[in-house]
């Protein structure tokens, strides 16, 4: 067991305790409140002067993907050779040993959602991931949380260059379509063979891991930058009836009244740095805040390793000056990206009965000089400064 004494403790789930304990037990919140009983054999850490936080949630990165300072031979996130990939898993790419699962902990994310990148129309599978551990199999919360697909500017270079569709926006939503509808085709013979394994149709990998995003089980992850991309994600998933996830959402401030009608979470990032391309011309800390105050559910995200991990705080810190209330902020990097990706029994907030993903902070993590002293993931002490 494990006793955390003495400290200001943020929730994420209403209540601030102002001096409070928490109590871990096999890797489980066992019990938070003002004042706790010591059991007999428990590691006690006392937590005077600090603020303890739930481990912070990115629900859109690609860690472990893009290693650290290798370049070709780290770099396994896009399979740039076919536009319509949705049978790769990140889980079979991931490098937990990457120095950036170390940096991510020790800034006090213990949370990621990390999968393939925006080359592709269908990029393949999310996986939810704790930050620590050495290999992939133990750390995975779901192996298959979203299916990435992207519109806009990336598929549209990747297969121009290649002379190949598509080479407009267009081309990349026929192509989504036509995969979608061929993945219904394939589940009705599924479904009409009723067990008969002589009428089922052929294998098809592909067609197969279609299957739960039409079963609605596993949202599309949609990439999307500009408004009018936006709005083709938006128009494609209720065509077929699907769940969907906004990500980037870069100019969702400009159409922030319409993506609060039509109730979708967002996933905003990444904000910090240059606008690198055309459609990020309106890229902006506004977004987050103005959403928000819209009534968008919104996470942000640093989109790693465009944005280090360990500076996600810092993304939330300046949404904040821009505009971002502080707790919906706050929100932003823990309960709500869990909220987005249906982990929130899991993680997110300090509530008995979840993980034991636990952060001791010097000082408020908006406060650029704050740093992390201790680290817990599922109940055991992973980085103490």
């Amino acid at each position: 067991m494990i006793l955390i004494q003495n400290a200001k403790i943020y929730t994420m789930a209403g209540k601030v305790l102002e001096k409070g304990s928490i109590l871990i037990e096999n890797g489980i919140i066992k019990e938070i409140s003002e004042v706790i009983s010591v059991p007999d054999n428990t590691e006690i850490i006392d937590a005077d002067g600090k603020l303890v936080f739930p481990g912070m949630i990115d629900a859109h990165c690609h860690l472990g993907l893009w290693e650290d300072a290798i370049g070709f031979e780290g770099a396994d996130g896009n399979e740039m050779t076919d536009p319509i990939t949705p049978h790769l898993r990140s889980i079979d790419a991931i490098n937990p040993m990457d120095r950036t699962f170390e940096e991510a902990y020790q800034g006090g994310v213990t949370t990621v959602a990390s999968g393939p990148g925006s080359a592709n129309v269908i990029g393949g599978q999310f996986a939810a991931i704790k930050t620590y551990g050495k290999r992939i199999d133990d750390m995975i919360i779901d192996e298959n949380i979203a299916m990435k697909v992207a519109f806009g500017e990336n598929p549209k270079r990747v297969y121009n260059d290649k002379n190949r569709t598509p080479m407009t926006r267009m081309g990349t939503a026929a192509l989504l379509r036509e995969t979608i509808m061929k993945a219904k085709q394939y589940q009705e013979k599924i479904q009409t063979a009723d067990g008969d394994l002589s009428k089922y149709p052929s294998f098809d990998m592909k067609m197969e891991a279609m299957l739960p995003v039409l079963e609605r089980k596993i949202p599309l992850k949609a990439h999307a930058h500009r408004a009018d991309d936006i709005f083709t994600a938006i128009r494609i998933a209720k065509e077929f009836d699907l769940k969907i996830t906004l990500e980037h959402c870069t100019e969702g401030h400009l159409i922030a009244d319409e993506l609060a009608k039509e109730g979708y979470a967002v996933v905003v990032g990444p904000t910090f740095g240059d606008r690198s391309k055309f459609e990020l011309k309106n890229k902006s800390f506004d977004t987050p805040g103005v959403l928000n105050k819209a009534g968008v559910k919104v996470a942000i995200m640093t989109d790693h390793p465009v944005i280090p991990l360990q500076h996600l705080p810092m993304c939330a810190a300046l949404s904040v000056k821009s505009g971002m209330d502080e707790e919906e902020a706050l929100k932003a990097i823990t309960i709500y990206p869990a909220e987005i990706l249906g982990l929130q029994d899991r993680v997110g907030s300090l509530e008995v009965g979840k993980d034991a993903d636990i952060v001791i902070w010097d000082n408020h993590p908006f406060d650029l000089q704050a740093s992390v002293c201790c680290t817990i993931i599922d109940g055991k002490v992973v980085y103490r400064k």
